[in-house]
């Protein structure tokens, strides 16, 4: 007796039915038809911004990378959630997304300059969170440091 093959898995309706498309070539990119998309941007680097964030759509794991992502999906309700990972997870910023059939929504995320706040996302180019904690905690020691060595000459120019 011969047994049939069970039916090809058919995408839901907040399933990813297209690859994603990275790089310049996705700046490009129109959705499918019977489609919408979000072009996610993610801002910086991996030398500026340190590891490549790690993306969701509707709970998912999807590939990323910086700059241009391209994600065709079904029209509906979606949500993106994007976080960066090193010691722990960090970064983490999430978005609700309405897609239209043939629209493609722009989304935006910024890696936080430490690990200890969210990054930030929105429908415009995002600025990174931290700053002034990541130039206190580099700016401190430096100042502590050349305190010790002013203290130093000044103790050994009475001696």
């Amino acid at each position: 007796m011969t047994s049939i093959p069970p039916p090809p898995h058919q995408p839901g309706p907040h399933q990813q039915p297209v690859a994603p498309v990275f790089g310049p070539q996705a700046a490009m990119m129109q959705p499918p038809a019977g489609h919408g998309a979000f072009m996610l941007t993610l801002q910086g680097n991996g030398f500026t911004a340190g590891l490549t964030p790690k993306v969701h759509i509707d709970g998912h794991p999807v590939p990323g990378a910086f700059g241009a992502n391209f994600y065709p999906l079904r029209p509906g309700h979606h949500r993106v959630d994007v976080h960066t990972q090193w010691m722990r997870q960090y970064g983490q910023a999430s978005m609700q997304l309405d897609i239209r059939e043939g629209q493609t929504v722009p989304v935006f995320y910024a890696v936080p300059w430490h690990q200890f706040t969210t990054g930030s996302i929105g429908h415009q180019q995002q600025s990174r969170k931290g700053v002034g904690v990541m130039l206190t905690i580099l700016i401190v020691p430096l100042l502590a440091m050349l305190g010790m060595c002013l203290l130093a000459l000044l103790y050994s120019l009475t001696n």
